[in-house]
């Protein structure tokens, strides 16, 4: 699904988070959104998810403005999220979590709390255990479970309505060098299988560069540049903005 972004604005105050911007994430595309800490990149995504309403511009799906639309028809349209904390119920399994999702998604609000799923429930849910590799812990308390474990839960449930297009708040935000790998690479494969328009935000450099088509930069709400991971390496725009800070912090 094409995802594409026109003339996009969002003010807090005075301030423009997001200012003017316009983008083009192309149907199964995997891209990076980069930038400095207030880039207005969190802002950007809450936008085209519907937490936020833009005070102008359009977000399309497929050529259709749902910019109009509320979170939860905006999901039903085909845009998921997941958030840089997962947001998943504490106190059920991973499996509980899984069908509640799904049975949600399924407009059967009023099963989500009962024993037994409606059909089908129960195989989605452990569909979607194997595909991102929770089968394991199947059973194992959402709290309980290891940082990495508890963020691919909620790609899983994010998963588990469907989405056309998959936005990643930092998926390795908290995690050691190794367990980023293997939640950067989990991530690749869920964007080969499943055919997503994928777009992920993220601060380490070295996975942006490796894994992402296509890499775009925010800074101070505007976009900065566009383009492959060479051409944004050598941007000099970028490396004064935020490429050359990040290598100095190194």
């Amino acid at each position: 699904m094409n995802l594409e972004i026109r003339n996009l604005t969002k003010a807090f105050g005075g301030v423009r988070a997001i200012d003017d911007v316009s983008l083009t994430f192309p149907s199964r595309s995997l891209s990076a959104v980069i930038g400095p800490n207030g880039a207005g990149k969190s802002t950007f995504f809450n936008l085209i998810s519907g937490a936020f309403r833009a005070d102008a511009g359009q977000v399309l799906l497929d050529d259709e403005d749902v910019g109009g639309l509320s979170k939860a028809e905006r999901m039903h349209r085909g845009i998921g999220r997941a958030f840089q904390v997962a947001s998943c119920f504490p106190t059920m399994t991973v499996a509980e979590n899984l069908m509640a999702s799904v049975t949600a998604h399924i407009g059967q609000w009023g099963n989500v709390s009962r024993r037994f799923p409606p059909p089908g429930v129960r195989e989605r849910a452990d569909e979607m255990m194997e595909l991102v590799g929770l089968t394991q812990v199947a059973g194992v308390e959402a709290a309980i479970l290891s940082h990495g474990d508890q963020k691919l839960l909620d790609i899983a449930i994010a998963l588990a309505l469907e989405p056309k297009v998959l936005l990643l708040d930092e998926p390795t935000a908290g995690m050691g060098p190794e367990e980023r790998w293997r939640m950067i690479e989990r991530v690749r494969s869920l964007w080969e299988r499943q055919s997503l328009t994928l777009v992920f935000i993220e601060h380490d450099m070295d996975i942006v560069f490796q894994v992402a088509n296509t890499i775009r930069v925010l800074c101070y709400g505007r976009v900065l540049a566009e383009g492959t991971p060479d051409e944004i390496r050598n941007n000099q725009a970028v490396i004064d903005a935020y490429l050359g800070t990040e290598a100095h912090a190194e």
